[in-house]
């Protein structure tokens, strides 16, 4: 694919209040900062050639909300079925290919984020800010994969199952792990949700690529 001499740096995240702000400066010949652009503004096959970023956070948004809308009506098997199957969609489409999602889901978006700042701080010249944050978008893109892969296999035994009372436990856990896609958990209880293991989500990898961009003087 052709590179271009800068990225913009807009996620669309307007709604979540998060960083929406262009990065300018982007060289072509800086690969750390090309797989940058690729998480943050463009990557080949992601619709509408978003980047991966924004396209895991648009995907993890459809997931909640048809997670609350499982989750509401527990005494309703059909329609717990239903919206656990729209989740699904959006978290992996291969698994569920019909629903409300843009057909990427959040566990292949997520895998690519991890896989292109890993790119990224793997370059030849990455700098010690690059490589250092580096570590926390790829740690909590980790565990957003493993709360998607967690949603998939709840999702599956939420459509094996043949009453109510069975799927609404499992519903509700489906509805708390689609939005720790987003905000993420306080796993070890200290009132905060950093990047680190079983904690940060996407939230906070749109944080430390903010604090990435910034030491690199890109935005």
């Amino acid at each position: 694919m052709r590179i271009p001499s800068s990225f913009i740096f807009a996620l669309g995240l307007a709604a979540l209040g998060l960083l929406a702000q262009p990065i300018t400066g982007l060289a072509a010949g800086n690969m750390a900062h090309v797989h940058m652009g690729h998480v943050t503004s463009g990557w080949k096959d992601t619709p509408g050639g978003k980047g991966l970023l924004p396209t895991a956070i648009a995907e993890a948004r459809i997931a909640i909300q048809h997670a609350g809308f499982a989750a509401s009506k527990p005494g309703d098997l059909g329609w717990m079925k239903t919206h656990t199957r729209h989740v699904l969609n959006a978290v992996d489409p291969s698994v569920e290919a019909k629903g409300p999602g843009l057909g990427y889901g959040v566990l292949k978006a997520a895998r690519g984020v991890a896989q292109h700042i890993n790119f990224a701080a793997g370059s030849d010249g990455a700098s010690k800010n690059v490589k250092l944050h580096a570590v926390h978008v790829a740690t909590t893109a980790d565990n957003t994969v493993v709360r998607a892969e967690q949603i998939v296999a709840l999702g599956k035994k939420v459509l094996a199952a043949d009453r109510a009372a069975k799927a609404a436990p499992l519903v509700r856990r489906i509805k708390v792990l689609s939005e720790q896609l987003l905000a993420g958990a306080d796993a070890n209880g200290d009132g905060k949700i950093s990047w680190k293991k079983g904690e940060g989500g996407l939230n906070e990898a749109v944080r430390h690529m903010g604090f990435m961009a910034k030491g690199e003087g890109l935005n």
